[in-house]
């Protein structure tokens, strides 16, 4: 399968930034094994319309990319991982949505009990007082807060990301590890939403799978970035997230690329 990944050396001594020596993007066949590679959508959420709720969509910019690519890549896509060997494992969180799903319940009890969390820092006003103004100047916005809540309140699988019931549903790394070890899956290729937020850093995401040993990739077409004001014009946080995607964790592949290597 072609595969993209980052050259991050050698730095050219010799210029005024030497940053701009490293040899950069460059595309490789890989072997895929298909058997142990596995597919994770995650947080693949219906979040309804501007209209439904207009806080939430006033703080989440991408929406509408994610609204499209699930409309336009998902199908087409984990029909093809459905008819391969690829095992397709979907990772959860935001609400109770999934808890009843045969794949969630198979998937909590290969786990069992995770691991007990270390002691957080105890409440205190101050720290409250940070966090407080945190949600009303930097995110959400106190003015959004009702229709985030209301959102989450009723969050649901996306229509094209909905897990059969015989696909693994995890909603930590725990349990994400245990179908992994299950499958003897040393590889993920995550799709879903946000790539440098919830796939990322989010329970499941890339930076916990990573500390167990895996390898995670990620497919071009089939994710979205959290944009600020200065980038979402040009996408620029999505293209500084695939960079660090194949830096730090695995590779990235392209849609097509993906599909013929399944075919």
């Amino acid at each position: 399968m072609r595969a993209h990944y980052y050259q991050q050396f050698d730095a050219d001594l010799s210029l005024d930034v030497p940053g701009e020596g490293y040899g950069g993007w460059k595309t490789a066949e890989l072997e895929v094994d298909l058997e142990r590679t596995a597919v994770v959508v995650m947080h693949a959420w219906e979040s309804g319309t501007p209209e439904q709720y207009p806080g939430w969509h006033r703080a989440v910019e991408y929406m509408p990319r994610a609204a499209d690519i699930s409309r336009s890549v998902f199908p087409d896509l984990l029909a093809a991982v459905r008819r391969s060997p690829m095992p397709l494992f979907h990772v959860v969180g935001g609400g109770d949505y999934y808890r009843r799903l045969p794949g969630y319940l198979r998937a909590a009890e290969l786990a069992g009990p995770p691991p007990a969390a270390p002691a957080g820092i105890p409440a205190c006003p101050g720290l409250e007082r940070l966090q407080r103004f945190r949600a009303q100047n930097v995110f959400v916005g106190a003015h959004n807060e009702a229709d985030v809540a209301r959102g989450f309140a009723a969050l649901d699988f996306g229509p094209n990301a909905r897990p059969l019931d015989s696909e693994g549903v995890a909603e930590n790394g725990h349990q994400l590890l245990a179908l992994c070890r299950e499958a003897g899956v040393y590889h993920l290729v995550y799709v879903g939403f946000a790539l440098n937020w919830c796939l990322l850093l989010s329970p499941g995401g890339m930076a916990e799978m990573s500390r167990h040993g895996l390898v995670c990739s990620t497919i071009r077409q089939a994710t979205t970035a959290v944009e600020n004001r200065e980038t979402a014009r040009s996408e620029l946080c999505k293209q500084t997230a695939l960079w660090r995607v194949a830096l730090a964790f695995g590779f990235v592949f392209d849609l097509d690329d993906f599909l013929q290597g399944l075919g």
